[in-house]
């Protein structure tokens, strides 16, 4: 059974849970913990882990102002915290005209796909849709999966605009602390929110639960 993810928001950069977490998914993807890959801002720090198929982003504390373009080595690892993550699906390439992949986009597919095959997120009792205190999800969750157990969302956008520029639908369950991203054509376009019942997840980025 895969580590509970959710318990390591809060940790720092190289808290034993966060550590003890990605040497998982190292063995699970039979590829080796490598040093991850460091985007430096003022109020955000993110570590790629692009072949894990994940990324975290960890938020300044104390007064911590990182500067861009620092490394690993250079941060103040107890001034941050894991305020979120983001977990990749990411379906295989098709031959497509260059022109068609935004820059967003190629980023995203930089990231293999997330070696757990199914795992759990708690859920908040009092904002549930269903009884279930979790939901599992899986490479082919989709859209109508999502809304049966959580319910309608607290947010959501995308989908608008011709089907080869706009941008997935999304949707987010503040009180769950969960944000689903869909890909796939069911998931772009003027019809996007018809058809994105079918669509399956791309990005799913935890965070930590809203309270009302």
């Amino acid at each position: 059974m895969a580590p509970d993810i959710q318990t390591l928001l809060g940790a720092n950069p190289s808290a034993a849970s966060i550590t003890v977490f990605l040497k998982d998914l190292a063995q699970r993807s039979n590829a080796s913990l490598t040093t991850p890959e460091v985007k430096s801002y003022s109020d955000a720090v993110y570590f790629n882990y692009y072949p894990l198929g994940i990324s975290l982003l960890f938020i300044p504390q104390k007064g911590y102002k990182p500067t861009g373009g620092l490394k690993l080595e250079d941060l103040k690892d107890d001034s941050l915290v894991l305020d979120s993550i983001n977990i990749y699906n990411t379906p295989k390439l098709k031959a497509t005209p260059e022109k068609s992949t935004t820059s967003s986009r190629t980023a995203e597919l930089a990231f293999s796909t997330y070696p757990v095959s199914k795992w759990n997120l708690s859920l908040s009792p009092d904002a549930s849709a269903s009884d279930e205190s979790s939901i599992e999800i899986s490479l082919t969750t989709n859209g109508k999966d999502f809304v049966s157990c959580l319910g309608e969302p607290d947010r959501k956008g995308g989908g608008a605009g011709p089907s080869s520029g706009s941008i997935g639908i999304w949707c987010e369950w503040s009180k769950h602390g969960i944000m689903v991203e869909f890909g796939g054509d069911e998931a772009r376009g003027p019809q996007a929110w018809e058809r994105g019942k079918d669509a399956m997840w791309r990005v799913i980025t935890i965070f930590p639960k809203k309270q009302e």
